[in-house]
């Protein structure tokens, strides 16, 4: 069961401040990168990234909201990065990007909208560590979480096995994170449940007890 929280509501602009505050609890740093086509939102690219890489010792947890990562995806594990996301709904090749993640030393993970089925899923398993299921429309943080996606994380599950990491994204906080956990996920991305708490960390350690019972 890992945590993994989402800069994306935090304070973008002292970056590695915030994610200083979560260090030391956390098991990854979540980065939401969006380049304003896929998602309606942007926020930083690969210079960014990098930057975190060099300067917090936590893992980077890199989730790709962007258009064309065919091309784009392998680069984030070049420089550093411990897991890179992608969009299947973004991907033309998604296998091959999957394997070309790989090839630089990441785990590669591919990230489902919640309209988007897991037919694709089957075909994919040989060549993934980790699928990430979407709880909201991705774009944007603090949207509620969509419980309808619960058939879908523990779908996901049967599919997979207990060997690939299943992420969920959106509205987890301690009212939904057990609730993920009993359908199948291990790894939790909360982002404005932990940086708009008073204590970024203690939510964090909060959170890692909860699905520690769960």
């Amino acid at each position: 069961m890992l945590i993994s929280p989402s800069v994306l509501n935090s304070n973008l602009g002292a970056l590695n401040a915030e994610i200083a505050k979560v260090d030391g609890v956390a098991d990854m740093i979540h980065l939401d990168v969006m380049d304003n086509h896929f998602v309606p939102n942007l926020t930083f690219g690969l210079p960014v990234v990098r930057d975190v890489i060099e300067n917090t010792s936590l893992r980077a947890d890199v989730h790709l909201m962007i258009d064309d990562p065919d091309r784009w995806a392998p680069a984030y594990g070049e420089v550093g990065a411990f897991s890179v996301t992608f969009h299947i709904e973004a991907a033309r090749n998604p296998s091959t990007v999957a394997r070309d993640i790989r090839s630089t030393g990441a785990r590669s993970a591919a990230a489902f909208k919640p309209g988007t089925g897991l037919e694709l899923l089957n075909f994919l398993v040989p060549d993934l560590d980790m699928i990430l299921i979407m709880t909201v429309e991705p774009g944007f943080g603090g949207q509620s979480f969509m419980s309808d996606m619960i058939p879908k994380i523990r779908r996901a599950r049967e599919i997979c096995g207990t060997e690939i990491w299943i992420e969920v994204d959106g509205g987890v906080s301690r009212d939904t994170i057990v609730e993920c956990a009993e359908a199948g996920a291990n790894v939790f991305v909360a982002g404005s449940s932990v940086y708009q708490s008073g204590d970024p960390a203690a939510e964090v350690v909060a959170l890692a007890q909860l699905v520690s019972r769960a």
